[in-house]
């Protein structure tokens, strides 16, 4: 019998919990599930830049096993994307742990849809640069994320 799973310590739960490519009916559709466990490694490693040590004790997991949910992910999301299948967010054995004033905070409602969050900010407001914190004014009509900072280059987000 195999040893039972260590709940991995997950610090963010996405709004959208399904990714399709666009024009391929649901019925022909294939899945892959991606577990909130493997969503978090992706994050830590690839959006936070952390080292896989550091990011390994955050998920409360040894480094070979981060790089093993790590790999996991990574294989999934190629696979879906090369073979245009469907990615599903769910399960696994995690941990809900409160982020310490981090940046990546979901609402607490589940569902589907658009305009929730940072991109439905409406007519004003910012659009920030989440890697060196550089603020622009929003334009109308101009989605934040379609605009590169000007300082580094990277996609901004709506503030």
């Amino acid at each position: 019998m195999p040893r039972p799973l260590r709940r991995r310590r997950i610090r963010f739960s996405p709004e959208v919990d399904y990714f399709k490519p666009a024009g391929v009916r649901m019925v022909d559709l294939e899945e892959v599930n991606l577990t909130r466990a493997e969503l978090e490694a992706i994050r830590l490693k690839d959006i936070e830049e952390l080292e896989q040590i550091k990011a390994a004790k955050k998920m409360n997991v040894s480094q070979p096993t981060f790089n093993r949910i790590l790999s996991s992910a990574r294989k999934k999301v190629a696979k879906a994307l090369v073979e245009g299948q469907a990615i599903r967010i769910k399960g696994g054995a995690y941990e809900m742990v409160r982020p310490r004033g981090g940046r990546f905070k979901a609402p607490a409602r589940g569902g589907r849809g658009r305009m929730r969050g940072p991109a439905a900010g409406g007519p004003g407001g910012f659009c920030k640069c989440l890697k060196c914190g550089y603020k622009i004014k929003h334009t109308v009509g101009t989605p934040c994320n379609q605009i590169p900072c000007p300082k580094c280059k990277t996609k901004m987000t709506r503030a």
